[in-house]
């Protein structure tokens, strides 16, 4: 029945993997279900039959789709299903989009999809690499053109050592989470985080990684020469040369004079009159490819800066090829947040906030691995105001996911852990201001916001990004790319980091790819530049974090019990803790192995929690001393309440320094007061004293 069904199978990093097609999807351009260990990724890409009318760039959509069926689960929502994808299916999809969509023809206009489908999950291999390689192999044997194949892989680095693909138990260990990406020649996508990695051991990494890379890649280049479609023949879209000749000998001096400022602003007010004139003088020469002119007017703008960059090494700024653009920190800038810290660089400026919350205000996350909450969260906007336009705001999309999450992977490694510090970590990065490299303005801006919030960074971290412009076997790298050095140049590397090494990075290419002495300037040029950031403006605006948090933020405190003693905590019901809570103004969060965490406005309010509960579930201890609540009076003296459930008798012999008659002169039901354990007898009931507890705070005053 299935007469095109095929079996691939190679080794891949050390373990098997196979790809079968032509049982399933037969109607997609390409299809392949990817099986690794026991994880299985159905993979489609198809592509449009005509191209679509009226755009000017190649419309190519990625989807990871996480289906909870894959790891046993039932979606939490009220609908039962899976909705939109999560925070983790839409940085894979971008993943894969990198290091495939360069290889597309650059005049393709026909809409293509590629489609993962997560069926089921194998903790010990990756659906992301799995994804990543039934891509390369559907695109392959597709009808689709594309001048694959790519490849992928995970490196980690385990007690030193490199690993690659490493399973569920090396990932835990691994200071290092890296995915590499390229051809049988170049690499051309990297994407990291990483525990302080020292630049020549990420670089010894990405090769080892590139090294199994190659393999694969052959693979698929003998796949393909045995069961590839022919490439379909599209319609190009390319401009005429004729045209782009034309409008180049009319306005290449134009739009020189035009581009050569280090103001965003200004350039875009010297553009317009150029581009009016051009089309004036071209519309009517060209009436049915007026479309078309914007394209080569996008095309000799990309001309000039590259040929000033290849031929004369001069930027469109005037700045030297290693030279940062003008740096500015500032911290505190808001009132009542708990930190705020603004990052500027050139026309690229950040503003980061820090809300520092209860362990509970983790995120929950219900996706198919095994992260269940995450504690640090950084969240990136980037509103149209930034770049002077004007469109609704409409929530994140996935650049806005994406920078967020790279902001994210470079803090991680350098926070405290909850033991040190007991708080959940929402940071916002709002781009104020957007000339290139806002990813990296929003590490620096978090660091500062971090540091003004006092949370007590391992280390500070800074980011930078470097570009690249190829032609041939000519190439040249420049720090700190502005945002025309992204659109027309080859690459934006972005590296974010400490003094000690790398803790993020993420790479973009438009060209074939990277060679391994382009990734080492890279890096060494990101890395002087970090430094530079790091000691010379951030560290200068705050030299370290803040000694004591706002008087706005939660004050947390901690203690341990035993897990055996959380019910008598919790209370039937939860009246326990509500009760205290209610009565301290506290909120208190309790984990599964007896971590309890207090938070408060109010210190004292979180002190006397802590309290109660040291009472509830260790004991009270004779000769410690409380302050309790009077529930009883009798005429032999006060019942108290030191904590609920824990109730002691005060004697009326006890009650004052001074001789008493009736309990009533000193006590009300309803009073708080302190009281010392005197005595726990046999059966466990609990004698207090008032007299002895007054006696000893009079003498710890006078010692004072």
């Amino acid at each position: 029945m299935f007469e095109n069904y095929h079996v691939f199978e190679t080794e891949f990093a050390g373990k098997k993997i196979s790809f079968e097609t032509g049982k399933m999807c037969c109607l997609a351009g390409g299809s392949c279900l990817v099986r690794y260990g026991e994880t299985t990724v159905l993979v489609n890409a198809t592509m449009a039959a005509k191209p679509r009318d009226g755009i000017d760039f190649f419309p190519l959509s990625v989807d990871f789709e996480e289906k909870l069926y894959a790891v046993g689960k039932i979606p939490g929502s009220f609908l039962k299903r899976e909705g939109r994808p999560s925070e983790k299916a839409v940085l894979t999809s971008r993943m894969v989009d990198r290091p495939i969509r360069p290889f597309f023809p650059h005049d393709l206009r026909n809409d293509v999809s590629v489609v993962m489908t997560v069926l089921s999950v194998d903790p010990d291999y990756s659906p992301e690499i799995a994804g990543l390689m039934g891509t390369a192999f559907a695109l392959s044997i597709s009808d689709i053109p594309w001048n694959g194949p790519v490849a992928g892989v995970s490196v980690g680095l385990v007690d030193d050592k490199i690993v690659l693909n490493p399973n569920a138990e090396e990932r835990e260990k691994s200071t290092l989470n890296l995915t590499v990406a390229g051809t049988a020649e170049k690499v051309c996508m990297i994407e990291c985080g990483a525990n302080e990695v020292p630049e020549d051991t990420m670089l010894e990494a990405i090769i080892t990684g590139h090294k199994e890379i190659q393999k694969m890649c052959a693979f698929l280049k003998d796949v393909q020469s045995k069961i590839g479609k022919p490439k379909i023949n599209f319609v190009s879209q390319e401009v005429p040369a004729e045209m782009f000749e034309a409008i180049k000998d009319f306005a290449i001096d134009k739009v020189k004079a035009a581009l050569d400022t280090d103001d965003k602003n200004i350039r875009e007010e010297r553009l317009a009159p150029v581009v009016a004139e051009i089309h004036e003088k071209f519309d009517e020469v060209y009436p049915e490819e007026i479309a078309k002119i914007d394209e080569c007017i996008y095309k000799l703008q990309k001309f000039v800066v590259r040929r000033w960059l290849l031929d004369e090494g001069k930027r469109v700024d005037g700045r030297g090829l290693d030279e940062i653009r003008p740096l500015a920190a500032e911290v505190g800038l808001i009132p009542r947040v708990h930190g705020s810290g603004m990052f500027t660089r050139g026309q690229t400026q950040v503003l980061t906030i820090t809300t520092l919350g209860p362990i509970s205000d983790s995120q929950l996350l219900d996706g198919i691995d095994n992260e269940e909450t995450k504690r640090y969260m950084h969240q990136y906007n980037f509103p149209s105001y930034s770049v002077g336009e004007t469109r609704p705001s409409r929530g994140p999309g996935r650049r806005e996911i994406g920078h967020g999450a790279l902001a994210e992977k470079a803090l991680v490694p350098v926070l405290p852990s909850v033991e040190e510090f007991p708080y959940a970590l929402r940071v916002v990065s709002e781009v104020l201001s957007s000339n290139g490299s806002t990813s990296q303005g929003s590490i620096c801006g978090s660091t500062l916001s971090l540091m003004d919030a006092g949370v007590p960074l391992k280390a500070p971290v800074a980011g930078i990004s470097c570009g690249l412009i190829t032609e041939g076997d000519r190439w040249m790298t420049m720090v700190d790319i502005q945002g025309l050095e992204d659109f027309f140049g080859d690459m934006d590397f972005k590296v974010g980091g400490t003094h000690k090494g790398i803790t993020a990075i993420q790479v973009d290419i438009k060209n074939d790819g990277l060679t391994y002495d382009i990734i080492k300037e890279a890096f060494e040029k990101t890395r002087a530049a970090r430094i530079h950031i790091l000691d010379d403006i951030m560290l200068k605006a705050i030299p370290a974090p803040r000694a004591e948090l706002s008087k706005y933020a939660p004050k947390m405190l901690t203690i341990k019990i035993h897990p055996d003693k959380i019910r008598e905590v919790i209370g039937s019901g939860g009246k326990v803790i509500q009760k205290i809570s209610a009565e301290c103004g506290v909120k208190i969060d309790i984990e599964d192995d007896g971590s309890v965490f207090v938070s408060s406005v109010d210190i004292e309010g979180a002190k006397r929690a802590i309290q109660i509960i040291k009472t509830i579930a260790m004991d009270p201890e004779v000769g410690a001393i409380y302050k309790g609540r009077v529930t009883r009076l009798m005429a032999f003296g006060a019942f108290v309440e030191i904590a609920p459930g824990k109730e002691g008798l005060v004697h009326i012999s006890k009650l004052d320094t001074k001789r008493v008659e009736k309990v009533e002169d000193v006590v009300t039901v309803g009073d708080e007061i302190l009281v010392k354990v005197t005595e726990i007898d046999s059966q466990g009931r609990i004698n207090l004293s008032r007299k002895d507890a007054l006696a000893a705070v009079e003498a710890k005053r006078k010692s004072e």
